[in-house]
């Protein structure tokens, strides 16, 4: 009872329960791409950067991108270097929005979506993994490398 009575108060009170479930920016798939940004505001790429070598995307732990500088990566998936001279903008949105609309059976998480995800951490229930402006950051640094 002392936990409901807690989770009651708090949620009410002070807003410290679960956040409200996100609202995706809506966007087109045009074959193997999403042709347009997700947000207003253009990519940038030292925040994608960040992103991508970072803990929200963990791109490192799958991909090795050796112009991060980072030590460490790994080797589950393709290597990101020169992916900007083979992929435009929107082919690069849609792998990170959701690569299995591309591949079904893809290990790659959606990172922009909230449909059919599995064993979702609670942190992350109700809300992308990364904002669309996250993406369009990451987009406009893999853009980079050529």
């Amino acid at each position: 009872m002392r936990g409901l009575a807690w989770f009651a108060v708090c949620g009410v009170a002070t807003g410290c329960a679960m956040p409200a479930p996100a609202t995706l920016a809506p966007y087109a798939v045009a074959g193997d791409a999403i042709p347009s940004p997700l947000t207003l505001e253009a990519g940038d790429p030292l925040r994608g950067r960040s992103v991508l070598a970072g803990r929200d995307a963990n791109c490192l732990l799958c991909h090795a991108v050796p112009e991060t500088g980072e030590h460490f990566m790994g080797d589950l998936a393709p290597p990101l270097s020169g992916v900007g001279a083979r992929l435009e903008p929107g082919r690069l949105r849609l792998r990170i929005v959701d690569s299995s609309q591309l591949k079904h059976d893809t290990i790659m998480p959606a990172y922009y979506s909230l449909q059919g995800l599995n064993q979702v951490a609670a942190a992350y229930r109700g809300r992308p993994i990364l904002s669309a402006q996250q993406v369009e950051d990451v987009v406009a640094y893999l853009a980079t490398l050529r």
